[in-house]
């Protein structure tokens, strides 16, 4: 797994200021017949990885006040429920646009492709994007954000909204798992700016995975 990239998307010389600072990635996961076990083992060793990166002094976003004393980070328990299987449509002929973040900064996106999935008997599209500056740096070129708010925001999880990594695949399916959302930056330090979620990427029910609010 790489350095953690808490999906900000922007320049990665904007260090001190922008979530972009340090870059989570993770690897592809195949959606083709895998066992729950494997997805639970997934999700362990992504929490252990960030609850790490969060106590590296080097790479964490905490204050020096917060970190001392972190003993690691609130998730909800494990549910592959939320581990889904998603349609990907590729959106060609979208053209970039400057996103709005919780700062002046605008990042410049574009729509990658859609994916449509099913959960809790409901259907969902979100927008899945690529960062246009992001994508011409080294192992990043497949690199794919999915920011989405939820019902739980400003309850259970940071009221923002949060992100997921994806990578893009090489066929018209990938997995979501959303027990891998992760909060922005700026959900811990305001230093930080941040991408704000769409609003075509809120799901209309509880997300009851991945990272809760940071107390």
């Amino acid at each position: 797994m790489k350095n953690i990239f808490l999906v900000i998307i922007l320049s990665p010389l904007l260090l001190s200021v922008a979530c972009g600072d340090g870059k989570k990635y993770h690897d592809a996961v195949s959606v083709k017949k895998v066992p729950s076990e494997s997805k639970l083992a997934s999700i362990m060793e992504f929490q252990n990885s960030l609850n790490e990166e969060f106590s590296d002094p080097e790479v964490s976003p905490l204050p020096d006040r917060y970190r001392k004393d972190f003993q690691g980070l609130e998730f909800f328990k494990p549910d592959t429920l939320y581990s889904v299987k998603a349609t990907f449509i590729r959106t060609p002929d979208a053209i970039p646009f400057m996103m709005p973040t919780n700062t002046d900064r605008l990042s410049e996106e574009v729509v990658y492709g859609l994916v449509t999935f099913e959960l809790k008997g409901e259907k969902y599209q979100l927008e899945v994007y690529q960062n246009e500056e992001l994508k011409t740096e080294e192992g990043y070129e497949d690199y794919l954000f999915l920011p989405f708010t939820d019902e739980t925001n400003g309850k259970l999880t940071y009221e923002g909204g949060r992100y997921i990594d994806l990578t893009i695949p090489d066929e018209d399916t990938l997995l979501i798992d959303f027990n891998k959302a992760y909060n922005p930056y700026c959900a811990y330090n305001k230093k930080y700016s941040c991408p704000l979620v769409p609003s075509q990427n809120h799901i209309g029910t509880q997300i009851l995975a991945g990272v809760k609010a940071f107390k």
